[in-house]
């Protein structure tokens, strides 16, 4: 493939012009499973490229943290070559995990059999605004006590995290129920007409409820992004199933 501005020859489909700076992707799908990883280019609403990273997952201590890394090394880098906007990700959440901390993109879950043709599918619908701050600036409101410890605090991180959310607002505890899990579990509830939604944190039979406000406007957009933060916490090891 060529430049498609100034024709140089690009090594690989997609890959950013280093002679013109050009991007030839604006966007990057990743299907990761643990032992194979397909990343394939988008520019407008076609396919460019197409590349696939394959590995032999280990399962001893150390050697498996090792394999893991470079696994997620080498995916890292084929995106970073494409410079793209958007990266949507789907697949392995171990791989996903190890990825996110060597990535510094926004990622977008995709949820379909076929993520790639989602994706173009989806590019037409108006794009949500992304807040660039960190989690400990988003966090308002006029109750400062959050439940749980650090998972609590740890929930509340993923969820300001996303870069979706403009502002978590924690609410109130409720130590009235009567619940007998064990441990901090936390679920986002299904969006508002205002796009909005809320942050259920459970610890033991203590729930506090915290308004997540979002940039989507409506139900539909919002919904999109309730799935995100559910899939961010059981990432986390921190999601609510019930």
């Amino acid at each position: 493939m060529e430049c498609r501005q100034c024709a140089s020859p690009l090594e690989r489909p997609g890959d950013y012009c280093l002679v013109c700076r050009t991007h030839n992707a604006d966007a990057v799908v990743l299907d990761l499973d643990r032992d194979r990883a397909r990343i394939v280019s988008l520019l407008d609403d076609s396919v460019v490229g197409e590349h696939t990273i394959t590995t032999t997952p280990e399962d001893d201590g150390e050697a498996e943290v090792v394999e893991l890394r470079n696994f997620a090394g080498l995916v890292a880098d084929e995106v970073r070559r494409k410079r793209p906007e958007e990266v949507y990700v789907t697949g392995d959440r171990t791989v996903i995990e190890r990825l996110r901390g060597q990535l510094h993109y926004p990622f977008y879950r995709v949820r379909a059999d076929d993520p790639v043709e989602h994706v173009l599918e989806r590019r037409g619908e108006p794009a949500l605004d992304v807040v660039d701050a960190a989690p400990a600036e988003k966090l308002g409101g006029s109750h400062s006590t959050l439940i749980g410890g650090r998972d609590g605090q740890r929930a509340i991180r993923t969820v300001a995290g996303h870069p979706h959310v403009k502002k978590v607002i924690p609410g109130p505890i409720d130590a009235g129920g009567s619940g007998s899990r064990t441990g901090v579990r936390a679920k986002a509830t299904r969006a508002g007409t205002d796009g909005n939604v809320r942050l259920l944190i459970r610890d033991g039979s203590s729930v506090q409820e915290n308004r997540v406000v979002t940039t989507a406007g409506d139900r539909q957009l919002g919904e999109h992004v309730r799935a995100d933060l559910n899939e961010a916490l059981a990432e986390a090891d921190l999601r609510d199933d019930s």
